[in-house]
C-alpha cells in the first residue's frame, strides 16, 4: 500500500504500548486507573448543553459561514475584551475544529518548506508534528527542571538560525503546568519580534490558573503587532467542552482569510450546533469555570503533597493547567530504564496508566493529570508511591 511521503515524518505515539498493556489488564479484569486523559471530568455546564437543544429545535443545523458564525466571532473578541483589556474585531477572529485545527492552520498558512520553527520544551505532544507536517523543521529547545520548566531568551538565542521563522508558546503549559508571568512572556516575544521571528501564543489554558499566579497573554502584543504575533484558544478545557471541538484563533485578518480559505477545503464550518453551545459559554454566566478552578486548585495540592512524598522525585509545583510533569529519572534501574519502562512497571504493579515523558520531549519525566476525583487521585497517587518505595 503506498503511503504519502509526509507521513514518514510523524512519529508513532510513545504511550502506544502503555494503551496497550491497559487494554490486556482490563480484559484480565485488572481495574486500571487512568491519569493520562488531558482533559476536565466535570461535565459541561447546563446553560450550554441547553443553548445547543435550543439550536437543535430552532432547526439551526445547516452549513455556516466557514470562519465561524458572526456571533460567535464578535463573542471572542469579547471575551479578549473583557479578560486581557484589548478589543479585538470579528476579522482578526477564525472559529475552527478545536485547539488542535486552529494550531494546524496556522501553521499551515504561515510556514514554508525549509523554515525552522522553535518550540520549548517539554511541549505538547502536536506540535513537533505539526510542523513537519506544514512542511517545516521542529526545533526543540529545551527547558530544566531546575528551572521549573521555563525557556530563556538566551536558550531560544541559542538554537535560532537564519532559517528561525515561528516560535510556538504554551502558557499555561501541557505537561508541565508551568506559567509565565507577563514580565517573562514579554522578554519573549520581544526578543523574537526582534528577530522577526512570528510567535503562536498557545492558550487553551488561560482560565485555568492558580493563585497567586496570574494568567498572561499575548493579545496586547498582537494589538501592536498584528502581523507578527497570533493567538490560539478554545473553549474545550475552561467550559469542560473537548468533545464539542470548537476552537479559535486571534491573527491578522489577512492570516484568518488565508486559514479560513484552507479551512473551507478541508473540514469546512465547525458544527452549527456546537457553536451555539460555544457561544452561550463565552456569554453566559462564567460560575461554572469558577467553580471548576477551585476543583482543580483542590486537586493540585493534593496531588502535589502526595508525590512530593515519593522518594526520589522532582517535581515543581504547577501554576496552571491540570498536570504535574514528575522527573522519575532517580528511579530507573535495570528493566525500567525510561519513562515507557517506568510507566509500564506502575501500570502493571500499580495499576495507574500515566503518559511517559518521551511524548512531550523529556524521557526524565512521566506526566499525570489531576483531572479526576479526589478520592480515586488520592488513592492512585499513593498506589504509584508504594510502587516507587519498594
Amino acid at each position: 500500500m503506498n503511503i504519502a511521503d509526509r507521513l514518514r515524518s510523524i512519529k508513532p505515539s510513545a504511550t502506544l504500548a502503555i494503551n496497550a498493556k491497559a487494554l490486556e489488564l482490563k480484559a484480565r479484569g485488572v481495574e486500571i486507573t487512568s491519569l493520562a486523559i488531558g482533559e476536565p471530568d466535570f461535565p459541561t455546564p447546563g446553560h450550554i448543553c441547553e443553548a445547543a437543544k435550543s439550536a437543535i429545535d430552532e432547526g439551526f443545523t445547516r452549513y455556516t459561514a466557514v470562519g465561524g458564525i458572526p456571533e460567535l466571532r464578535k463573542a471572542v473578541g469579547g471575551y479578549f475584551q473583557r479578560q486581557y483589556g484589548v478589543p479585538v474585531p470579528p476579522e482578526a477572529v477564525a472559529v475552527s475544529n478545536g485547539g488542535k485545527h486552529t494550531l494546524s492552520n496556522l501553521l499551515q498558512c504561515y510556514l514554508n518548506p525549509g523554515d525552522e520553527a522553535l518550540i520549548p520544551a517539554p511541549y505538547w505532544l502536536s506540535y513537533p508534528d505539526m510542523v513537519s507536517l506544514a512542511g517545516a523543521t521542529p526545533v526543540t529547545v529545551s527547558a530544566s527542571v531546575e528551572d521549573g520548566f521555563k525557556i530563556t531568551p538566551a536558550a531560544l538565542e541559542a538554537r535560532t538560525t537564519p532559517r528561525t521563522r515561528l516560535l510556538i508558546l504554551n502558557s499555561p503549559s501541557n505537561p508541565t503546568g508551568a506559567v509565565y508571568t507577563q514580565e517573562e512572556l514579554d522578554a519573549i516575544i520581544r526578543w523574537a519580534l526582534e528577530r522577526d521571528i512570528f510567535v503562536i501564543s498557545d492558550e487553551i489554558y488561560d482560565r485555568l490558573v492558580y493563585a497567586p499566579a496570574v494568567a498572561a497573554g499575548a493579545v496586547g502584543w498582537w494589538q501592536r503587532h498584528p502581523d507578527k504575533v497570533a493567538i490560539a484558544n478554545g473553549v474545550a478545557k475552561t467550559y469542560a467542552m473537548t468533545g464539542w471541538r470548537v476552537g479559535y484563533c486571534v491573527a491578522h485578518p489577512d492570516l484568518v482569510k488565508a486559514m479560513i480559505m484552507l479551512q473551507g477545503q478541508t473540514t469546512s464550518n465547525v458544527c452549527s450546533v456546537a457553536q451555539r453551545a460555544a457561544l452561550a459559554a463565552l456569554e453566559g454566566p462564567q460560575d461554572c469555570v469558577a467553580a471548576m478552578n477551585a476543583a482543580f486548585a483542590r486537586r493540585r495540592d493534593l496531588a502535589y503533597a502526595c508525590v512530593s512524598s515519593w522518594p526520589d522525585v522532582i517535581c515543581p509545583k504547577p501554576q496552571g493547567a491540570f498536570y504535574l510533569f514528575v522527573d522519575v529519572s532517580r528511579c530507573y534501574r535495570a528493566g525500567m530504564g525510561n519513562a515507557t519502562e517506568l510507566c509500564t512497571r506502575l501500570l502493571e504493579d500499580a495499576h495507574v496508566a500515566l503518559v511517559p515523558g518521551t511524548s512531550f520531549g523529556d524521557d526524565n519525566c512521566v506526566r499525570l493529570s489531576y483531572a479526576v476525583a479526589d478520592d480515586v487521585l488520592k488513592a492512585a497517587l499513593e498506589r504509584i508511591g508504594d510502587v516507587l518505595r519498594s
